[in-house]
This record gives C-alpha cells, structure tokens and sequence, in this order.
C-alpha cells in the first residue's frame, strides 16, 4: 500500500467510502450491512488501507455505527473520517454533532471531520468556529470540507485560520473537473484531495453498456447509465481494457491507478463484496506509465456525456415507463 504524507497525516492513497453501509438506496440488504461489512472493512485493515470514510448522513448515522463496530480494537489501524451534513451549521450545532458523530463511530477522537456540503446561508466563519471547539476539545484532529469549490475551500481556511486539510469531492477519468484548479492547488499547498466515486460509481469497472444498464438502486438514477452515455464510454473504456491487459489487472483498478497518480491524490471507492476490497487495494501498487496516463486522459477528454436538463428528461422519463 503507498500512503501520502500531508498536514501531518499518514492516508493511504486507496481507502474504503462506507456510503453503502446499511443504506438501503444501493440495494445490498441486511445481510450485507449486518455481516459483509464489517469484513469488508477488517480486510481492508488487513491490506494496509486505513482512510475510511462515512457521514453522519449515510443511513441516518446507521454506517457511523457500523464502521465503529467493525473497527473496535484496530482503531490506531485507522485514519477515520467523517462528515457533517451542513443543515444549520451554527457553532454549537456543529460541535454537537461533531461530539454525536464520535459516539456513533464508538471513538474519542475522528481523524478528519468534513463538512459535507457548501451552505451559502450560514457564515462560513460560523461553521468553522464549531470546528475549532472540536479540534480544542480533542474529538477531531483534522478539519476538511466536501464539494467545495477551490474559492471557497480557500474562504473555509481563512474563517477557520488554519490549514483546511483536505476537499472532497468527485473525481474520476469521466468526472475531471477538480483538474482545472483543485489538484494543482491541494500539491501546491500541502493539502489532500479525496476522490469519491473514482470508478464513476461502476461505470469505468467496465461491468455496464448501452445493452446492460443498471435497473435499480443509485445507479438507475445517475446519468452516466443511460444508454447512450454508456455507448460514449466505450472508448474510455476500451482504453482501460487495453492498459489492463498490459499488468494483468482489471479496468477498475487502471482507473484507480489514473486517480491516484495525480499528486496529493487517494481514493474512496466502495466496495461490494471482500473480493472487490481486494482488488481496489491492489490497485495502490499499479503503475502506470506516463504514455499510459496520457492515454487515458486524452480518451476520458473526448468522452461527452449527455447531461443536464436532457439527461433529467430521459431519466424521468425511464424511471415513469418502467
């Protein structure tokens, strides 16, 4: 496992996003969040990943409550990381629900506390006052935010008068936009980018096409899975398979590999089953050449997705017909 060194922190380039820990929108069930889980997370522990990442928000605290169980007694194994859904951050709220997220996590001290989304209403010297009272208080030790623009995570570390370690947000060879500012920002300044959905939610696994799109589930409702934005995929994908072949690896895993050899780069993909943790952890140790990236972002730039109001309409309209 390689690991980035940065504010202090140690956090290994592939970690583990627990969004699917016993929310039912993905579909896995309670067997799943009442057993795979937990063995999902102790065999992540077991190869070396040690950012794990969840939010107050995933199933109503029920994914705290479960990553706090599964990594009772390795929790020095751990860069635990956790999120505020941001609906009145005023300060006391904050530390409130800052000091709520630990008890669910069963923990003293969270690692990287987030909030979890901009809210233009409230002060953002507000919020960040909430988190000085947690980092003074010793329950968090690292301050972060998520789906923040490059000015206002800047904004975020003036109020907060520190440094903000870390944004996150999503990041992928079919969602490139942190590359206009984020990432040059993050190395430039000894800060942490943290990539959620670096697969395109399954997208780049090379699992879906135009004929074989999600019916359910997240999946079924995100626009990169309607038919005709997975027939615009297949060169990305097609280049994916290729590089695969080249290390005898998946297409899943060339494209964690493309993520994380940006700079001040880790990845938070979920995962379904112990096998996948596998090989999402195995992806830290894929190198890529330079040809190789160059490749990849090349095709990932020629990928046009429909999106916006049409790619709403055809999804309403999908979602009516069946």
């Amino acid at each position: 496992m390689r690991y980035v060194d940065v504010g202090g922190a140690r956090v290994s380039v592939i970690g583990l996003g627990a969004w699917q820990f016993g929310s039912r929108e993905w579909g896995y069930g309670d067997a799943y969040a009442q057993g795979e889980a937990a063995r999902i997370l102790q065999r992540a522990l077991d190869l070396g990943v040690n950012l794990i990442d969840t939010a107050e928000m995933y199933a109503f605290g029920r994914s705290e409550r479960i990553v706090g169980r599964a990594i009772a007694g390795r929790r020095d194994e751990v860069f635990l990381a956790t999120k505020l859904f941001p609906v009145l951050p005023l300060a006391p709220i904050v530390e409130w629900r800052g000091r709520s997220s630990a008890g669910r996590l069963g923990t003293g001290t969270i690692d990287l506390y987030q909030l979890h989304q901009p809210n233009p209403l409230i002060p953002l010297a507000t919020q960040m006052d909430g988190m000085r009272r947690l980092v003074a208080a010793g329950i968090v030790r690292h301050v972060g935010v998520s789906n923040f623009s490059l000015a206002r995570w800047q904004a975020a570390e003036a109020a907060y008068a520190g440094p903000v370690l870390s944004n996150q947000v999503r990041f992928s060879l079919v969602d490139r936009r942190p590359l206009q500012d984020l990432v040059s920002w993050a190395a430039g300044h000894g800060r942490l980018m943290i990539a959620y959905s670096p697969l395109g939610q399954g997208l780049l696994s090379g699992r879906y096409d135009a004929t074989n799109a999600p019916r359910r589930g997240v999946r079924a409702m995100n626009p990169l899975f309607l038919p005709e934005n997975l027939a615009r995929a297949q060169e990305v994908l097609g280049a994916l398979r290729d590089i695969a072949r080249a290390h005898d690896a998946t297409p899943a895993q060339v494209a964690l590999a493309w993520v994380t050899r940006w700079p001040h780069v880790v990845a938070i993909p979920g995962a379904s089953s112990v096998e996948q943790v596998q090989q999402n952890a195995a992806a830290a140790d894929l190198e890529l050449s330079d040809d190789e990236h160059t490749r990849l972002t090349a095709e990932a730039e020629h990928f046009r997705p429909i999106q916006g109001r049409a790619a709403l309409a055809e999804l309403l309209r999908r979602r009516f017909r069946s």
